[in-house]
Parts: C-alpha cells; sequence; structure tokens
C-alpha cells in the first residue's frame, strides 16, 4: 500500500478540518477523557492556513484521505504546523510516511521546526524517537511561548514543547 502526499483541493478542506480536529481531540480524549470542548478550535487551523508560505497536504491511501500536513516555508526554514494521522489509521507508520514525503518535497530545507502539548506522549515518542526530531524550548507559565502574548489562555495551553530537526 503506498500513501500519496497530495497537495489538498479546496473542496477537500472541511472534511481535513474535521478529521484533523477528531485526530487531536482523540489524543487530549487518551489522557484527559473524552470532552465536548475542542482542543483544536478551527480558528487555529485557519490562521496556520493564512500564514505566508503556507501550504496544505492531503495523505492519500487507496483513494481515501488518512491523514495531511500544513507547513510553512520561509527559505530553508520550515514549520510543521500540523501533521496528522486519522484516528483509524494511526499505528500503522503513516506519520513517519507523511514526514519522508514533505522532506522530498521540500529538499532545500535545513531546518524543521514543530510544536506538540506536553501531554501527547504518542507525539512526544513520534517526534524525538520516530522523526529524530530534538526537543529545543518547553514553553510554560515561567517560560512562556511569546506568540502567545496578549492571547488569553487557560495555564493547560501554556505547556508546549518546541521540537528542532537539522537536516
Amino acid at each position: 500500500m503506498s500513501l500519496k502526499l497530495l497537495p489538498l483541493e479546496q473542496h477537500e478542506l472541511a472534511f481535513f478540518k474535521q478529521q484533523l480536529q477528531e485526530a487531536f481531540q482523540l489524543g487530549a480524549a487518551e489522557l484527559e477523557g473524552s470532552s465536548s470542548e475542542l482542543v483544536l478550535p478551527e480558528e487555529d487551523i485557519e490562521a496556520s492556513l493564512k500564514k505566508d508560505g503556507a501550504a496544505a497536504f492531503k495523505a492519500e491511501l487507496q483513494g481515501r484521505i488518512i491523514g495531511g500536513a500544513i507547513v510553512v516555508v520561509e527559505g530553508d526554514i520550515a514549520a510543521l504546523d500540523f501533521l496528522y494521522v486519522a484516528p483509524d489509521a494511526q499505528g500503522h507508520g503513516f506519520g513517519q510516511q507523511i514526514f519522508a514525503e514533505l522532506e522530498l518535497l521540500y529538499p532545500k530545507v535545513r531546518l524543521w521546526q514543530t510544536m506538540t502539548p506536553y501531554f501527547e506522549k504518542r507525539n512526544l515518542h513520534f517526534y524525538i524517537n520516530c522523526l529524530n526530531f530534538q526537543a529545543v524550548e518547553f514553553f510554560n507559565p515561567h517560560h512562556p511561548d511569546p506568540t502567545l502574548k496578549g492571547r488569553e489562555c487557560s495555564e493547560e495551553e501554556q505547556y508546549f514543547f518546541r521540537f528542532e530537526k537539522k537536516v
């Protein structure tokens, strides 16, 4: 089974957002139990899509979207804003395949960056052990993420790891 990473088409955007939100919701539910509160609001996805240099990709397997990514590339630095695998497709190496395809699409990138919440144990394992990223910063109330300045957020939302991968 060959995974294909393709540019996301406009008519697929609603499904992409829904699937991305479901994947993030599952990660939070594994830690805190099921909740009706959205872990990933649509505004966050939209903000990422509107950044200069942003590109959205769908991961297709046998004609079905099973994941995707949003990357923001500026010169030789790429921010991996979102990478997800649909809940029913997780645990089969598709996340690694998606990232490998991104690296092929962006051969001039020398530094990949991403962030993940502290509670996402699967993400921590994935970025460090599977993709060889390094944790380079831990944001918390004593060391806040500068991009949150002026934004109202709970204490829980302030705990994130920042990762980098040098190529």
